[in-house]
């Protein structure tokens, strides 16, 4: 099943690529700085969150590389998500005219958006560079957390695709979700702050582990051991696993919604 699929992901590949580059071109559009804004907007992000957090937890070291390096993973993961939700509505006209594998719509969304985050890895490396913070061997392993969370987002975004067809509710309720989700998860701010009583909130959320694993690797320069592997995989494969099993029962019936 799985083999088939990418098989079909492969056969369509240009229309993916085209769909992506779409994506891109719709979000700027009008924009006069362009692509250039996922260079600008982290490096702002950052300037004015370090300004305000960073004489509170001013005993983390390179705070501003701290802040910026799970503030982009969780962008990535926000943006590939909430536009994923809308990528079968927003396309319904094309859906109805001609055949086109369903799923290629929130692959695509999450695709441009990692486009996105690679501009964003550079506004990090420049910030690194600024402060003067090391740069480690471990740092070329970056690509590995970021492969974890594209399965773990791609899982989201089918879901949330395949429920907002049915609930046009689900959009506007997940941007609630991913707000207070933000805020559960250590971005700017340290997990030393948060009481044992409350360590289920860390504990219990997927993105810390992403973001833990890239902070590992490029404040640290160490590679996580084979558990926080696990966990990060284990938690790509069952949303990835959801996301599918929801978006494969549903899809033949999202015409009639549309």
């Amino acid at each position: 099943m799985l083999y088939s699929r990418l098989s079909v992901v492969w056969k369509y590949n240009n229309l993916l690529k085209e769909l992506v580059i779409r994506d891109i071109k719709v979000r700027y559009r009008k924009s006069v700085l362009g692509l250039l804004w996922t260079l600008l907007y982290p490096l702002l992000t950052m300037i004015i969150t370090t300004i305000v957090f960073s004489s509170l937890f001013h005993t983390l070291p390179h705070y501003s590389v701290y802040f910026l390096s799970g503030s982009i993973l969780f962008s990535f993961h926000t943006e590939a998500t909430t536009s994923g939700a809308m990528s079968i509505v927003s396309n319904a006209g094309l859906l109805k005219k001609i055949y086109i594998p369903k799923y290629l719509f929130p692959l695509s969304r999450v695709l441009s958006s990692l486009v996105n985050l690679a501009f964003a890895f550079v506004a990090l490396l420049l910030v690194m560079l600024a402060t003067g913070a090391p740069f480690q061997p471990t740092l070329l392993l970056s690509f590995i957390p970021v492969l974890y969370l594209i399965i773990f987002t791609t899982g989201i975004s089918l879901s949330l695709s395949a429920l907002t067809v049915y609930f046009r509710d689900v959009n506007s309720l997940y941007g609630v979700i991913a707000l207070l989700w933000t805020y559960m998860t250590p971005i700017f701010y340290p997990i030393s702050i948060i009481q044992d009583k409350y360590s289920w909130i860390y504990e219990w959320n997927p993105m810390y582990y992403y973001i833990d694993y890239l902070r590992s690797l490029i404040l640290e320069g160490v590679m996580p051991g084979m558990v926080p592997n696990l966990i990060c995989l284990l938690c790509g494969i069952v949303s990835l696993s959801i996301g599918w099993l929801i978006f494969n029962r549903t899809q033949n019936r999202f015409v009639l919604y549309m």
